[in-house]
C-alpha cells in the first residue's frame, strides 16, 4: 500500500458541500482552498476558506466545469489534493485524470473506475457480465433518432431515457408512447449535454412504482471493501430525490445482506477506491435491479453518518491518502433511524419550478443537523442546483426521527424566495409515508393531497395585520387602550395567487378587527420584536415570523410560508399582465435552449414554443392561446429574466 500524503485540499465545488468538506478537512489538520464564480464571490464557502480563487463567470461551463481553471487554482495556492464534492466534475474521468497528471491527489476513485462505472451504459454491461440483475434496456453505440425509437419499441413502452453521464435526474425522461418519444429524446439530450457535457443516452424499461434503494460502499488501495447499509430514496420529483431515509422500511436483514454482498463484489472486482453508491430498483416482489453506480459522495450521505456514527468525508480523505479502511465489515453497526429532506428553492405549486432571488430572512433549526450555505439577505443564483439546505434527523425509531424532522422543518425560516418547505412537511405527514409505504410513485399518486391547503380566513387576517404593521410608514406598534377615533384602513393584497380586499380596524382597546366579505376576525398583538410577532386570537396565543421586502411580505406560520404582494396602491390588474394578450413570458431567469416555433406557424393552446434552462433543469413554455406566431423575441443561447417576452402570438 503506497502512502499519498497531502496537506492542503482544494474543494472544487460550492455551497453546502464545500462547507461540509471544509469542516472535516480542517478537523484532520488540512488547509482548505475554495473556488468561486462571480455569482458566488461573497458566499460563505469563499469567506471561510483559508484561500479562495476566482475561476470564472456564473454559468457552470465557465467556472465549476472549467477543468484547466481549477487545476491552475490548485497550483497557484499550493494545494496538493482536490475534493470534487458532488455534481459538477465529481464523476468526470477527464478531471480525475487532469488532477493525476498535475501531481494532485484526487479524493475519489481512479479515472478508470469513474469511466467504467460513471457511464451508465458501461456500468450495466459490467454488472451483466458479473451476473447482477439489470433493468432490460438499450445501451448501444447507435444514438440515431431512428435507432433509438426502434429500440424503445423493442423494449416496450413506457421507457426511461437516461443520460449516460452524471445523475440527479438531469437528462432523464419517462416516455409513455412512441408519439412523445422524439421530443423527449431531444430534451433529454439537450439537458444532459448542458449539465454534463455529454448528450449520450440509454434506454430502460420503466418498472411501475418501484422503490429506489441505494447501497453505500467504500474501497481502499489494498483491495478491501465494505458496505454501510442502504438508503431508501423513493420520494422523488422530476426523478430527483427529495427525502432519503435509512434503514429502508422495505429492506429486511436478509435482503440487506444480499444487496450489500452484490455491491461489495462489484467494488472488489473494479479495484475501486473511495466512496461510491450502487443504485437499485426494488419491485413489490422483493426483486432488485441494478440501475447505476455513483462514483462519488452522495448528497444524502448524512443519513448513513447518522446511523453508523462515522464521518464519510474523513473516510474519503484517509483512503485518498493511502490508508486502509478504518473498519472491517463486521465492525460496522447501525443504530436507530435517520431521515433527510432536501430544502429547495422551487415552487411546488408550479410543477417545482426553480426560484432564484434574494433570501430576505434565513434561520435554520438548532435541534437537528442542517447542512447549508445561506444567510439572510443572500442571493440564490439561477445558475446552479435548486437545493439550498439539507435537514437530517435521527431517532431511536422511524417515528421518532419523523417527528423530530417535522418539528425542525416547522422551525425553519426561509423567507424571500419560494421553497418546498410546506410540501416537504406534507410529505412527512402523509399517512402513506408515515406507514413506510412510499414508492417512486408517491408524489404522483398523492399530488393533490400534498399541496398546501388554500388560505383560510385566519391566514387573511394575519396577512392583513402584518401588511399594515410592517409598512415602512407604519407607526410603532403600541399595546393597550387608545383614545384615538377608530378608522378602518382598506387593504388589497395578493395572497398565494389570489387577490384579497379587506379592511383593518384598530379598536380603542388595542385589538384589531379584519373585515372581509361580511365576515370578521379579531386579534391582538401580544408581543412584537423585529421579525417575530405573537398574536392572540380566541384566547389562543400564536407566533409567526415575517419579513417585508419592498411590496412583498413573507410570513412563516406553523411551518407554512405565505407570500403576499401589497396591491393597495397598485394600478388595476390587466389581462395583458396576466398573459391574456398572446405574449409568452419567461416564467423564471434562465437560458434559452430551444425555440420550437417560427414566425407564421399556427399553434394550439398549450403547444410548446420555447424551452428555458435554469438550475440545470429544462422548463417548457407553452402558448397561452391558439393562433399564429407573430414574433420570436429570443434566440437559442440568450439569457432571459423573469417576465421577458419570448414569443408573441396573434389570436384567431
Amino acid at each position: 500500500m503506497s502512502r499519498r500524503p497531502f496537506h492542503k485540499v482544494l474543494i472544487a465545488n460550492r455551497g453546502e458541500i464545500a462547507l461540509r468538506v471544509m469542516r472535516t478537512a480542517r478537523r484532520l489538520g488540512y488547509g482548505v482552498v475554495a473556488v468561486y464564480s462571480d455569482a458566488d464571490a461573497g458566499a460563505p464557502h469563499v469567506r471561510l476558506a483559508d484561500q479562495a480563487v476566482r475561476i470564472g463567470a456564473p454559468p457552470p461551463a465557465q467556472s465549476y466545469l472549467d477543468i484547466p481553471a481549477i487545476i491552475v487554482a490548485a497550483k497557484a495556492t499550493g494545494a496538493d489534493a482536490v475534493h470534487p464534492g458532488y455534481g459538477f466534475l465529481a464523476e468526470n474521468e477527464d478531471f480525475a485524470q487532469a488532477c493525476k497528471e498535475a501531481g494532485l491527489v484526487f479524493i475519489g476513485p481512479s479515472p478508470e473506475a469513474i469511466q467504467a462505472m460513471g457511464n451508465k451504459a458501461g456500468a450495466k454491461a459490467i454488472m451483466q457480465r458479473a451476473g447482477v440483475p439489470c433493468v432490460p434496456g438499450y445501451q448501444g453505440e447507435d444514438q440515431g433518432d431512428e435507432a433509438m425509437l426502434r429500440e424503445a419499441r423493442r423494449i416496450g413502452f413506457p421507457v426511461m431515457i437516461k443520460a449516460v453521464a452524471g445523475g440527479g435526474g438531469r437528462g432523464m425522461r419517462l416516455v409513455s408512447d412512441a408519439d412523445a418519444f422524439p421530443d423527449l429524446l431531444r430534451s433529454a439530450r439537450s439537458e444532459a449535454a448542458a449539465a454534463f457535457g455529454d448528450g449520450t443516452v440509454i434506454l430502460e424499461k420503466a418498472i411501475a412504482n418501484p422503490r429506489h434503494i441505494e447501497i453505500q460502499v467504500f474501497g481502499d488501495s489494498s483491495g478491501n471493501a465494505v458496505h454501510l447499509g442502504e438508503r431508501d430514496c423513493s420520494v422523488q420529483r422530476r426523478h430527483q430525490k427529495l427525502i432519503e431515509e435509512a434503514p429502508s422500511p422495505a429492506v429486511n436483514a436478509e435482503l440487506r445482506a444480499r444487496m450489500g454482498a452484490v455491491a461489495v463484489q462489484a467494488v472488489k472486482a473494479l479495484g475501486y477506491e473511495g466512496a461510491g453508491t450502487l443504485e437499485f430498483l426494488l419491485d413489490g416482489d422483493g426483486q432488485f435491479y441494478f440501475m447505476e453506480m455513483n462514483t462519488r459522495l452522495q448528497v444524502e450521505h448524512p443519513v448513513t453518518e447518522a446511523l453508523t456514527g462515522l464521518d464519510l468525508v474523513e473516510w474519503q480523505l484517509r483512503v485518498a491518502a493511502g490508508e486502509p479502511l478504518p473498519l472491517r465489515q463486521e465492525q460496522i453497526s447501525f443504530t436507530g433511524h435517520a431521515i433527510e429532506v432536501r430544502l429547495c428553492s422551487e415552487d411546488a405549486a408550479q410543477d417545482f419550478m426553480p426560484q432564484s432571488g434574494r433570501m430576505a430572512l434565513w434561520q435554520m433549526p438548532d435541534a437537528i443537523r442542517v447542512e447549508h450555505a445561506l444567510e439572510s439577505a443572500a442571493e440564490v443564483p439561477p445558475y446552479y442546483d435548486s437545493m439550498i439546505a439539507k435537514l437530517i434527523s435521527h431517532g431511536a425509531t422511524r417515528e421518532e426521527a419523523r417527528a423530530r424532522l417535522i418539528a425542525g422543518l416547522e422551525q425553519t425560516v426561509a423567507l424571500g424566495v419560494a421553497t418546498n418547505q410546506s410540501f416537504l412537511l406534507s410529505c412527512l405527514r402523509h399517512p402513506a409515508f408515515a406507514a413506510g409505504k412510499a414508492t417512486t410513485g408517491f408524489i404522483a399518486a398523492h399530488r393533490d393531497e400534498l399541496r398546501p391547503p388554500p388560505a383560510t380566513a385566519g391566514d387573511v387576517a394575519l396577512a392583513a395585520l402584518l401588511l399594515s404593521v410592517s409598512h415602512p410608514l407604519a407607526h410603532p406598534v403600541r399595546r393597550g387602550r387608545s383614545l384615538a377615533a377608530a378608522f378602518a384602513t382598506p387593504l388589497r393584497f395578493e395572497l398565494d395567487g389570489e387577490v384579497c380586499d379587506c379592511e383593518l380596524l384598530r379598536e380603542r382597546d388595542g385589538s384589531y378587527r379584519v373585515m372581509q366579505g361580511g365576515a370578521e376576525q379579531r386579534c391582538e398583538i401580544v408581543w412584537m420584536d423585529g421579525d417575530t410577532i405573537r398574536i392572540r386570537r380566541a384566547d389562543i396565543i400564536d407566533g409567526a415570523r415575517f419579513v417585508r421586502d419592498g411590496d412583498r411580505l413573507f410570513v412563516q406560520h406553523r411551518g407554512r410560508v405565505l407570500g403576499l404582494r401589497d396591491l393597495t396602491l397598485a394600478a388595476p390588474h390587466s389581462t395583458a399582465a396576466a398573459g391574456g394578450d398572446g405574449k409568452v413570458r419567461a416564467a423564471l431567469n434562465g437560458r434559452v435552449v430551444a425555440v420550437l416555433v417560427r414566425p407564421g406557424d399556427r399553434v394550439a393552446l398549450g403547444q410548446p414554443v420555447v424551452t428555458l434552462e435554469a438550475m440545470k433543469m429544462e422548463h417548457v413554455h407553452t402558448a397561452g392561446l391558439a393562433g399564429t406566431v407573430s414574433a420570436i423575441e429570443v434566440a437559442e443561447g440568450d439569457q432571459v429574466t423573469t417576465g421577458r417576452i419570448v414569443v408573441e402570438i396573434g389570436g384567431e
